[in-house]
């Protein structure tokens, strides 16, 4: 498939050339060491709409004949796919409608009506909006720009893959999200077909990263057809799918190697340190190929390219997701703690803290309460650290000077 395909990518690339901004490929060193050679990080947070679905977005519109085009179009999304397809729409002259999940981020929602789409809401999930979108098009002669599964939008996203072997000609794995699957089937059959061409026998290893609480692929591939899951709550939500595409599901199980499950720990802990490290704003979904990193390094063999795929964050879901990569880093602890209710006990405690070098962000001091007896006061606090020997250390020496602690 690969090498019939990859002339259809050239043809994409030459439609994406005054659209698409190549984007830059950057070293990281955290971790390079972490896997013992070479790591570059493909920043598709960058692009144009802050995400690589742009690319699919336009070529899919402008393929379509001028008729098509007249009818407008109708796309489903959590937000990254929804802006590809309003402004690709408006660059081709086109009306767009776009159909987003309840809650789906501010930022997202207003880039997207900046865009010039009409914006819709059907319901909580991505599938809801698929349906909805669906319907809209049987019922309007719009046509459906479908996120994922189908191949000029696959063309699309695959021009990423021709970028990637020109800034990295040696490049041996690449590691990138998966939700539906349109990304790295089509990076996929760029990489291997374009290496093929060049005499690489070893080819390129491509490996894609789920949300663990939505994570389709995997049961899917091990049962030889696309399977329809539940989808739990995930940060990650631009990958939130809840069944992999037909066709997208065939690119996948015949030319991406593996496909792994990151957890949500990972996942912020790989936005904290695409932002601390690497000076890059990513959103959740678009770390999940650093999360895959970090938990599953030896399935990659180095120079490793890892797809940052999306930068659009609500910057109060950044804070929240920041601490809680911080505390899975052993950073930000929040800890209650008892002490005697009498004057200057409280002094005492933070006098603790302050000698260990704790830096006491909140504090709520509770004295009354069921729970507590009359002698007894509580203290909710919000500590930063240094990291997890650090907070071990405070924890631990506290203990030791007869406080009761509790970790929440």
């Amino acid at each position: 498939m690969s090498a019939v395909f990859i002339d259809e990518v050239r043809a994409a690339r030459d439609l994406l050339r005054d659209v698409a901004v190549p984007t830059p490929l950057i070293s990281s060193r955290v971790l390079s060491e972490l896997i013992g050679g070479p790591v570059l990080l493909k920043c598709e947070n960058l692009q144009r709409t802050g995400s690589f679905k742009i690319r699919g977005a336009y070529v899919r519109i402008a393929r379509l004949s001028e008729d098509e085009r007249a009818r407008g179009v109708v796309a489903a999304s959590a937000g990254n796919h929804a802006q590809g397809v309003a402004l690709a729409a408006s660059m081709l002259g086109c009306r767009s409608t776009v159909f987003m999940p309840v809650g789906a981020p501010l930022p997202k929602i207003a880039a997207t009506k900046g865009y010039g789409a009409q914006v819709r809401f059907p319901g909580p999930t991505v599938d809801d909006c698929l349906v909805a979108a669906e319907k809209h098009a049987e019922e309007t002669g719009a046509v459906f720009i479908h996120p994922f599964d189908h191949l000029d939008v696959v063309a699309g996203q695959a021009t990423i893959g021709l970028e990637i072997l020109e800034q990295c000609p040696d490049v041996a794995t690449v590691v990138g999200a998966v939700g539906g699957g349109g990304l790295m089937s089509g990076v996929a059959a760029a990489v291997k077909g374009a290496a093929k061409e060049l005499g690489r026998d070893s080819g390129v290893k491509v490996i894609g990263a789920q949300a663990k609480r939505a994570a389709a692929f995997p049961p899917s591939l091990a049962a030889g057809v696309p399977v329809r899951v539940e989808l739990q709550p995930t940060m990650a939500d631009g990958i939130a799918v809840g069944r992999p595409g037909d066709i997208t599901y065939g690119l996948v199980s015949e030319l991406v190697d593996a496909v792994v499950t990151v957890t949500e720990e990972s996942i912020s802990q790989a936005l904290l340190l695409c932002l601390e490290r690497a000076k890059q704003v990513v959103e959740p979904a678009g770390a999940a190929g650093v999360a895959a990193l970090l938990e599953h390094s030896y399935a990659v063999k180095p120079p490793v390219v890892v797809l940052l795929s999306g930068g659009n964050i609500d910057p109060l879901l950044l804070s929240k997701v920041l601490r809680h990569g911080l505390a899975g880093a052993g950073r930000y602890l929040v800890v209650r703690c008892r002490l005697k209710d009498r004057p200057g006990a409280l002094v005492t405690l933070l006098s603790e803290l302050a000698e260990l070098g704790v830096n006491v962000l909140d504090v709520m001091h509770e004295r009354v309460a069921a729970r507590l007896h009359v002698e007894e006061a509580e203290v909710l606090m919000h500590l930063e650290t240094r990291g997890a020997d650090h907070s071990e250390d405070v924890i631990g020496r506290l203990r030791a000077k007869g406080y009761t602690l509790t970790l929440s």
